[in-house]
């Protein structure tokens, strides 16, 4: 090992002890809080699975709704993942179907085609709309704002079937990878409420890892949906650009660039209703762009291993336990499919972070800033971070730190021109490499969930996610069981552009082999099935 690398491990070990030092400070010597085992079988059924047995009338779509609701309630007061709920309207919802199935009559609008989610309780996360209810992705100044209407992807997932139980909390502005904000305080790690659930979906990860929510929506701009989900221990989703609408979010993405960049899509506890899911999402138009119902065959694919050894500027270096995971599922898929795993490299991944704020910037999109205001009078970083300083800012230190480093970076000339050629090149690159058949295994993240605030610390390390914004790939997060303090492992499975059914294929294969989503409690679920 170089000495450069010596004493960036070094470095990184100090940090990691700063970082340990101060929760001990502020968390005290207690042990590491756990949520409620879950005792209701009915919390480890698939989507899919649930959907089947309300419609053939195994259970009670009020059965499963209640089961849902008293889970929630069992541990939101130590998540914070659900911060404005509809319980009353969600039962009288699972009452109508209940009625509805037990007389026989069922409308073709309910048809198990055109509601393959009938009676399945799920999540939103607060930054889309859903009509008469808060929108205020976290901002202060639009407390009491209610939306006018549903968002496109959660109005096809009613027509789905599917039935909301109520809105999970983000991160201001849905920019930070902490969910906290000054509306609805701060969302806790259902594996150690001490530690941070990601963001920006950050809410929707946290429930649904709980076993309070089976499955629900989030949007992914640099990470928002897949870093929640590796941080929770369960599957997420970013699809290929323009399958699924961005439309009724806020904040609002208005360019063509700023949809290629910002995805809307699924998370969830079991790999089987990624396609159903992404399916109801996109709707018919959405769907037609993918190979949804195409068979793959594993055996046929080439596989690809990156980042366990690389760099990133200004990000650190992958935890060892990571590292070791995403060796481990490249082994298991070399051995069970007899194929082979190329390890490989490239150098302009070092670049990542560089990538994908050129590609932010030349996406044109309303400054930060300005969406802080809500679209009013631009807000002043520097008078807001003195504000904050005496306790009077209703903006959040990330907020107000990513909007001081917005307005260097626009008055500041740099090399943006030379970093959009750079993640030109590098998506032709790996495009080339992966082609119609090629999947490539990377790491979600360098480090395991951090403790609360310490990710101001490493503002950078989002680069592992963002990358994949800025080449317009699909990725799927994969959870590969628990590290040794019982934390959520996991590695991101990339596609070329609209080869999603292949990253959900190969996460499929993953949940066979390492359990996938494995509750807070230490017992692993394969399909709704306990492992013992």
């Amino acid at each position: 090992m170089s000495l450069y690398k010596k004493l960036r491990n070094f470095l990184d070990y100090l940090l990691n002890l700063l970082i340990s030092m101060l929760s001990l400070i502020i968390n005290g010597d207690r042990a590491k809080a756990r949520i409620p085992a879950i005792r209701n079988p009915l919390l480890l059924e698939s989507a899919t699975s649930l959907a089947r047995s309300i419609r053939t009338r195994e259970v009670t779509c009020t059965q499963v709704v209640e089961a849902y609701i008293a889970r929630i309630k069992e541990v939101n007061d130590l998540l914070n993942a659900v911060i404005v709920e509809r319980f009353n309207g969600a039962l009288a919802e699972a009452r109508q179907v209940d009625k509805m199935l037990q007389s026989g009559d069922v409308p073709e609008r309910y048809s198990q085609k055109n509601a393959p989610f009938l009676g399945v309780p799920v999540s939103v996360k607060e930054a889309f709309e859903i009509t008469g209810m808060p929108n205020t992705s976290g901002l202060v100044n639009r407390k009491g704002l209610t939306a006018p209407r549903d968002a496109p992807p959660v109005a096809n997932m009613k027509r789905a079937g599917c039935i909301v139980l109520g809105m999970t909390n983000c991160s201001e502005l849905c920019m930070w990878y902490e969910s906290a904000n000054y509306v609805y305080g701060r969302t806790c790690n259902p594996y150690d409420i001490r530690r941070m659930v990601g963001g920006s979906s950050g809410g929707e990860g946290s429930i649904i890892g709980a076993g309070g929510s089976v499955m629900g929506i989030g949007a992914d701009i640099g990470g928002s949906i897949r870093m929640p989900a590796f941080f929770n221990g369960i599957f997420g989703h970013k699809p290929s650009c323009d399958v699924v609408t961005n439309d009724g979010q806020f904040p609002t993405v208005h360019t063509a660039k700023g949809n290629e960049l910002m995805v809307t899509g699924p998370l969830c506890r079991f790999s089987v209703d990624l396609i159903p899911l992404l399916r109801v999402m996109a709707g018919p138009h959405g769907t037609a762009k993918l190979r949804l119902d195409e068979h793959v065959d594993l055996r046929t694919l080439q596989y690809f291993s990156m980042g366990t050894d690389d760099r990133k500027m200004l990000a650190s270096s992958l935890d060892p336990e990571l590292r070791d995971a995403q060796l481990r599922a490249a082994n298991y898929l070399e051995e069970k499919l007899d194929i082979r795993v190329t390890h490989t490299t490239n150098r302009r991944f070092f670049y990542s972070m560089g990538m994908w704020t050129a590609m932010m910037t030349a996406s044109d999109e309303e400054s930060f800033t300005s969406q802080l205001g809500d679209h009013g009078a631009p807000v002043s970083p520097i008078i807001e971070l003195l504000k904050r300083c005496l306790g009077q800012s209703d903006h959040t230190l990330p907020a107000i730190l990513l909007g001081l480093i917005e307005n260097i970076d626009r008055v500041m000339p740099g090399n943006m021109e030379k970093l959009l050629k750079a993640c030109q090149k590098l998506r032709n690159e790996i495009s080339t490499m992966l082609g119609d058949n090629g999947v490539l295994l990377y790491p979600s993240h360098p480090k395991m969930a951090l403790f609360h605030n310490a990710p101001i610390l490493y503002p950078f390390n989002v680069a592992y996610t963002a990358i994949f914004n800025a080449l317009g790939f699909p990725v799927t997060q994969v959870p590969l069981g628990l590290s040794t303090n019982g934390l959520p492992l996991g590695v991101q499975v990339v596609g070329n552009k609209y080869c999603d059914h292949l990253t959900i294929a190969v996460a499929r294969e993953l949940e066979k082999g390492f359990g996938g989503w494995t509750t807070p409690v230490g017992i692993s679920h394969l399909h709704g099935k306990t492992l013992e």
